[in-house]
């Protein structure tokens, strides 16, 4: 169960805050822990940049957290609610105001709008489900179906991946999430469980989730930022790594490293992948029930 409190005074009450509360908790925890995972592709961590000379460490951190209020008003939005379009065009509305609030913290940098759409979901399926047991499966479909309904007030500007997946006909993060996320729940989190299994570290079970996305994700940050070049290099760099073991592994290792090193110099980053890493992890940390 999601809610472990109850209060003497309204049970009801206090389950559902709790369960919104830790909801809100765990998305911008992940957000923090995907951004603190070293060393990633091409990627913001705790060493550099990677290939976002716009970016740190520091701003991935204030971006996250400035985020929690909108996390919460998803999960209180969605919290067993019934499917509808106004739900749909409500969480969209709190996930553009979360958007906004992320842009002036980062002073118009993005970085968590596509973490805002996979996380905010995701936060709002587990929310329609009440806390409730429930599996990443569940979550993940619950999500999938309010991603389908239509958005009466959505914006005609494209972002840069939708740009990317018109220009190179891939599915996008829309698909990704009317699909189920299938990344997350049919490779990604597969993977981070199978590493643990293994016994490696925590730290390359979660690098094995996301080297195991790269490999198989169109992902439309890298299309965006340097085009094909940059999706073949990522991809097959990802595969040489799980083929060599993994990150636990010294060959993979060195592969993994290899790999940022050219994302860097192409000036491209797997920020798709990094999202559904996110999104792992959230799921993971439901199904562990680690209140």
């Amino acid at each position: 169960m999601l809610c472990v409190y109850v209060s003497h005074l309204d049970p009801i009450a206090s389950d559902r805050m709790q369960t919104v509360r830790w909801l809100a908790d765990s998305a911008v925890r992940v957000l923090v822990e995907e951004a603190d995972l070293t060393p990633k592709p091409g990627l913001v961590d705790t060493r550099r940049s990677g290939a976002h000379a716009d970016m740190n460490l520091e701003m991935l951190h204030r971006s996250a957290y400035s985020l929690h209020a909108t996390f919460t008003a998803i999960a209180s939005r969605a919290f067993e609610a019934e499917e509808s379009v106004s739900l749909r065009e409500g969480l969209s509305e709190i996930g553009r105001r979360g958007e906004q609030i992320m842009l002036q913290v980062t002073g118009d940098v993005n970085t968590h709008r596509g973490a805002i759409w996979t996380l905010g979901l995701l936060c709002a399926g587990a929310a329609m489900l009440g806390g409730k047991e429930q599996s990443a499966e569940k979550i993940s479909a619950q999500a999938a179906r309010i991603a389908r309904l239509p958005d009466s007030y959505t914006s005609d500007i494209q972002t840069h991946g939708q740009q990317a997946h018109c220009k190179y006909g891939v599915r996008g993060a829309r698909e990704e999430a009317e699909g189920g996320f299938r990344h997350i729940v049919e490779i990604g989190l597969p993977m981070l469980r199978s590493s643990r299994r293994q016994q490696v570290a925590e730290e390359h079970a979660r690098l094995n989730a996301l080297v195991a996305i790269i490999a198989e994700l169109d992902d439309t940050c890298l299309l965006h930022r340097a085009g094909l070049i940059a999706l073949t290099l990522a991809k097959r760099g990802a595969k040489r790594i799980l083929a060599a073991g993994g990150v636990a592994t010294d060959e993979g290792f060195c592969a993994l490293k290899e790999l940022d090193r050219k994302l860097v110099e192409l000036n491209a980053s797997p920020g798709g992948s990094a999202d559904l890493l996110a999104g792992v992890l959230f799921l993971d940390r439901i199904e562990s029930n680690l209140v």
